[in-house]
C-alpha cells in the first residue's frame, strides 16, 4: 500500500496531497478511533491505515504542523486553536469543527480514513455525523480501545525521556543499557510531569467523564466496537475485527500485508466480501 503525504489533511486550503492513496481493490473503509492515553492508539492507526490503504486523518497533527509552519498564513479556525493551546485552554467544539470541515476532500477521499482526534463530544460527534453527509459519506465503524486504569497507569509511568536528544524509554518495554542514562547521547533520562501516576490517574478521570456519553451516543448508532487493547499490535488488530464482525453482519476488513486471505496475530481475517 502506498503511504499518503497528508499534504491536504495538514494543510487544509486548496492544498493537494502529491502522494494520494490508490484505490484500495474493495470498498474503502472511514473509522473513528477512540481510546485512552496509552492503550496504543495510534500505533493501531499505523497499523489501520497502512493494511487498508485509508489515511490517518489526526486532529493533533494539524495544529502541530500549524505551529511548526510559523510563516504560513492561518485560517481564522488554525489562528483560534492555537491561541487556545497557547492560554492552556481546549480548542472549542466550534473551532475544532471548522478545521475539519476546511478538509472536506479528505473525508471523501477514495482510499477511506483512519479518524484520530475528533470527535470528543457528542456536539462533535453530531457535527461531524452532519459533515460526513455533506460529503456523501458515512462512517463504518468506531473502535474504543480499552485497558484497565491500572495497565495504563504502569505503561504511562514508566515512560522516561531524554531531554537533550528526545530519545523514549520504559523501565520495562525498553529499558536503557545503564540506568537513568541515555543509550543515544549519555544524557540523563527523566520522567514528564504527565507520566508521573498521580497526573495520569487524573487525566483517566477526565477522559472517562468525557468519553461515556460520546461511547454511548455511538453505540446507539451501531457502530461502537470495544476492543480490549492487550497484546501484541497485531493481536489487537485482529480482535478489533472480530469483536466487529458480530455487528458488522459478517463484514471484514482487507488482510494484513500479505493481502486478502492473510492472518494477523493468528485470526483469519479473510473475506467474504464487505457489502455495499
Amino acid at each position: 500500500m502506498k503511504n499518503p503525504d497528508r499534504k491536504a489533511w495538514l494543510l487544509g486550503g486548496d492544498a493537494l496531497c502529491s502522494n494520494p492513496p490508490d484505490p484500495p481493490p474493495g470498498p474503502s473503509w472511514r473509522l473513528v478511533l477512540l481510546g485512552a492515553p496509552g492503550v496504543g492508539k495510534g500505533t493501531q492507526a499505523e497499523l489501520l491505515c497502512e493494511r487498508l490503504g485509508a489515511c490517518h486523518l489526526s486532529t493533533g497533527d494539524i495544529l502541530r504542523n500549524a505551529k511548526c509552519e510559523g510563516t504560513r498564513k492561518l485560517t481564522p479556525a488554525l489562528e483560534a486553536a492555537l491561541s487556545s493551546m497557547r492560554q492552556g485552554a481546549l480548542v472549542s467544539d466550534e473551532t475544532m469543527l471548522e478545521l475539519v470541515g476546511e478538509r472536506g476532500r479528505c473525508l471523501r477521499c477514495c482510499g477511506g480514513f483512519v479518524l484520530d482526534g475528533f470527535p470528543r463530544t457528542v456536539a462533535q460527534a453530531e457535527a461531524l455525523d452532519a459533515l460526513l453527509k455533506r460529503e456523501g459519506v458515512g462512517l463504518d465503524l468506531v473502535f474504543d480501545y480499552e485497558l484497565p486504569t491500572k495497565e495504563i497507569v504502569a505503561r504511562l509511568s514508566g515512560r522516561r525521556l531524554c531531554p537533550e536528544c528526545k530519545a523514549v524509554y520504559h523501565l520495562t518495554h525498553q529499558p536503557p543499557e545503564k540506568a537513568g542514562i541515555c543509550d543515544v547521547c549519555g544524557g540523563r533520562l527523566i520522567r514528564r510531569e504527565d507520566d508521573r501516576p498521580e497526573t495520569i490517574l487524573t487525566r483517566m478521570r477526565v477522559y472517562e467523564e468525557n468519553t461515556r456519553p460520546l461511547l454511548e451516543w455511538y453505540g446507539r448508532q451501531g457502530l461502537l466496537v470495544r476492543v480490549p487493547a492487550h497484546g501484541t499490535p497485531d493481536e489487537i488488530y485482529a480482535r478489533g475485527w472480530t469483536c466487529g464482525r458480530s455487528m458488522e453482519n459478517g463484514r471484514t476488513p482487507p488482510s494484513g500485508k500479505a493481502g486478502r486471505g492473510s492472518t494477523a496475530g493468528g485470526a483469519a481475517l479473510a473475506p467474504p466480501a464487505r457489502p455495499s
